[in-house]
């Protein structure tokens, strides 16, 4: 099993670096730009508040983690709404990494049907919360799946400890272990892997 840290762009370097220690070779990186904010009225990227970057360039600046570290997810890479940068990083990296499009879908099914068309990202982050009917994050659901896609199912702050979306989809995105309904879906992930690897002996 291999469990993936979602990080903030500006966490990143600091954790990329001790990545490369033997100690934690089991544990993968899942980004989580959130590039809407620090996206400009120019559609620029502003990184350090001091200089503005292009789509490409950020697209670029994604392409030396992907090589020098295990980065298997990049979440919201660009703004939710700069289409072409998440098709031009999912064309060029897209086969190496998850490029998830959570701002982008907004667990949408017009916005998924888009994605898949135009090939914008290749995983949903399943949040019921945002579309805000079952009807609606089922179809986007199948939708992913019939195009190759991965799910993610993600928690809401602040929810419950039921554990069901830790069994979801095959993936899970929660926060830090330092809340009851955080730990509780911990528990279940780790709880159905030694279950599944006991029962494969």
């Amino acid at each position: 099993m291999r469990v993936a840290l979602f990080l903030t762009f500006r966490r990143t370097r600091r954790v990329l670096n001790c990545s490369r220690q033997p100690l934690i070779k089991q544990v993968v990186i899942g980004m989580d730009v959130a590039a809407s904010e620090f996206y400009g009225s120019e559609k620029t990227y502003d990184l350090n508040f001091k200089e503005e970057i292009s789509g490409d360039q950020l697209k670029d600046l994604y392409k030396p983690f992907i090589s020098g570290y295990p980065i298997v997810s990049i979440e919201d890479p660009f703004d939710q709404d700069d289409w072409e940068h998440y098709a031009k990083l999912t064309g060029e990296i897209g086969a190496e990494v998850q490029i998830v499009g959570d701002d982008l879908l907004v667990t949408n099914p017009k916005r998924v049907k888009k994605a898949i068309k135009e090939k914008t990202c290749n995983a949903l982050p399943l949040k019921v919360n945002q579309i805000g009917s079952v009807t609606e994050s089922i179809e986007a659901v199948k939708m992913s799946k019939r195009a190759g896609w991965g799910v993610m199912a993600s928690h809401h702050s602040g929810e419950t400890e039921d554990t069901f979306i830790a069994d979801l989809s095959g993936q899970i995105k929660t926060g830090a272990p330092c809340r009851s309904e955080r730990l509780a879906k911990y528990n279940q992930v780790f709880d159905g892997h030694l279950l599944r690897t006991t029962l494969a002996n």
